[in-house]
């Protein structure tokens, strides 16, 4: 297994660099079901999420802003990033554990969860990693648990062929110089999520297809 990368010195930019890069649209992504009445059957009592590489922590406090009888595990593997996120998150830090980790050999305590969350995340994991977090993520989960997935996508025809592969190519190529990234392509997570034992329920997306939100439940 190569060693996680680091995004510690990317803490404190990466707002404005996904604002100068992307705008609005991965927060969009992150929160199209977060904001979408209904879509989340998350319980009026106390319930549990797991947030997998949340980077700055927007999403993280506004999960707990919006769902106050949430209880957050946060894991990250970056220092800087979690210290950014447990500050973004203070209001409600009686509901949050961040853990320094990397999510690829970690145990989520206390399960089962209502809720668990990768947001651009997963694009930093192989296939076979994201199918071997896949499956313990299964066994965390209960009939009731929702997975949130925010990812890149290559679409088809024109637009994947002459846009989207570049960019993402460029993408990989420039988190790779910064980070120490060593993916150099989007995994099979569709693929890997189902043989784990998950079904996607719904499905959204931006930019011809560049950008997907998705919404799984265990099979």
């Amino acid at each position: 297994m190569n060693p996680p990368p680091d995004f510690n010195r990317l803490a404190r930019l990466y707002l404005w660099m996904e604002a100068a890069t992307f705008g609005p649209w991965l927060w969009w992504c992150r929160c199209a079901w977060l904001d979408q009445p209904g879509s989340l059957p998350l319980p009026a009592q106390e319930g549990r999420a797991l947030v997998l590489g949340d980077g700055d922590g927007r999403f993280t406090a506004h999960l707990l802003r919006t769902y106050p009888h949430i209880h957050v595990n946060a894991v990250d593997a970056s220092p800087a990033m979690l210290r950014s996120l447990h500050k973004r998150a203070a209001p409600n830090a009686s509901r949050l554990c961040i853990h320094l980790a990397d999510a690829r050999s970690f145990q989520p305590p206390a399960p089962p969860y209502t809720l668990i969350a990768t947001h651009f995340f997963l694009d930093c994991l192989t296939t076979a990693e994201v199918q071997s977090l896949a499956e313990t993520l299964r066994r965390c989960s209960s009939p009731q648990t929702h997975w949130l997935v925010s990812e890149f996508a290559i679409p088809k025809g024109w637009f994947g062929t002459v846009l989207a592969r570049p960019l993402v190519r460029l993408l990989y190529f420039a988190f790779g110089h910064l980070t120490g990234l060593t993916v150099r392509k989007l995994p099979n997570h569709k693929t890997a999520l189902s043989q784990s034992g998950f079904t996607l329920l719904n499905q959204k997306t931006w930019l011809f297809g560049l950008l997907t939100s998705e919404l799984w439940i265990p099979t």
